[in-house]
């Protein structure tokens, strides 16, 4: 026999619009009822008619979240905290991978429209304008999260890119680096712009002269990061230190390093842009710029659901998280050290 929303009523001690309101993560109902109606849907095997549901309440309980990639650690944190809060509220969650290209991003967006969710998370290329815009202007919630959109009506909630890039950059020349590489993302990413505008700053406030030799910018993937270490390690003049601010080349870059013999922080100091355990756990352990990936989601999802819930217009606005530097045991003080000790 087929399980009804009765059922679980009954089976909880709760009455229907009680079931109803706890299933569907309603505010007003208590986490202990909440707990208790989910223990007795489960018990039962309860599946509810989420087609129908939507109907009568113009909402589908669906959330997109659009990426560019798996490999980025970031984008795995921003993926667990938008599916916990989401679940704890009733929503399931689309996970739809774009690999950074324009049209395919453009096509899931259509998709996700077509799909009637209730509201989109959007860590994409920078050039989804048209389709967000579409999915606003069809009552959709929108939120574009790491990545800024030109044109976009939607809110944006950004790292502190640029300041990071420059905590990091100042770290570096404080301990006596003055030859100090950059490998970063492409000028059309978010990221990509801010964090070399950062390195260049610092550099110019230090009065360091900025050498175009010991930068290298690509694409945010791990064979980038593999040729760009291996040509900055070759050149004639060698860097004594590394910011590494492209955090998918990071996969090159540390194992290229490994291979090639470079002693940290004995021949080269390195610091990453982005945390994750694999940086904690090297040897020695990275020092990084946390850009702050669990508070990043946590005001997408805050935005996405004043929009959803509360019926909030979206305003448009860039909200920015700190960054802060994360000293570990990878970089090396030439002031008080010989170098290559």
């Amino acid at each position: 026999m087929t399980v009804t929303l009765i059922d679980v009523a009954e089976a909880a001690g709760v009455s229907r619009s009680t079931a109803s309101r706890a299933l569907s993560g309603s505010t007003l109902i208590s986490p202990e009822t909440r707990a208790a109606v989910q223990h007795a849907a489960r018990a039962l095997g309860y599946r509810p008619n989420r087609a129908a549901s939507a109907l009568r309440s113009n909402r589908s309980h669906l959330i997109g979240l659009v990426m560019n990639n798996l490999i980025n650690a970031t984008f795995h944190t921003v993926a667990e905290v938008v599916q916990k809060r989401a679940s704890a509220d009733g929503f399931q969650v689309l996970l739809c991978i774009t690999d950074a290209d324009p049209e395919k991003e453009n096509d899931v967006l259509a998709m996700l429209d077509e799909h009637g969710v209730d509201g989109t998370i959007v860590i994409g290329s920078g050039r989804s304008a048209d389709a967000s815009n579409a999915l606003l202007s069809a009552g959709r919630a929108v939120v574009n999260l790491i990545r800024s959109v030109r044109g976009s009506e939607a809110p944006t909630v950004l790292a502190d890119d640029m300041d990071g890039a420059k905590d990091a950059t100042e770290h570096l020349l404080s301990l006596g680096h003055t030859r100090i590489g950059y490998l970063g993302g492409s000028a059309d990413a978010t990221s990509g712009r801010e964090r070399f505008d950062g390195y260049r700053r610092a550099l110019s406030e230090a009065g360091v002269e900025f050498d175009e030799r010991l930068v290298r910018q690509g694409p945010f993937t791990t064979e980038f990061g593999a040729e760009a270490v291996d040509s900055l390690l070759d050149d004639e003049e060698p860097m004594t230190a590394l910011y590494a601010a492209n955090h998918e080349a990071v996969f090159g870059v540390l194992p290229t390093l490994s291979a090639r013999g470079v002693s940290i922080p004995g021949s080269l100091s390195l610091v990453c842009h982005e945390d994750m355990p694999w940086l904690k756990m090297w040897q020695p352990p990275v020092t990084v710029v946390d850009n702050g990936a669990a508070q990043l989601a946590n005001v997408a999802m805050d935005l996405l659901f004043q929009q959803i819930k509360d019926s909030a217009a979206p305003d448009g606005r860039t909200y920015r998280i700190g960054a802060r530097l994360v000293e570990r045991e990878s970089c090396q003080d030439l002031r008080s050290r010989r170098f290559g000790e």
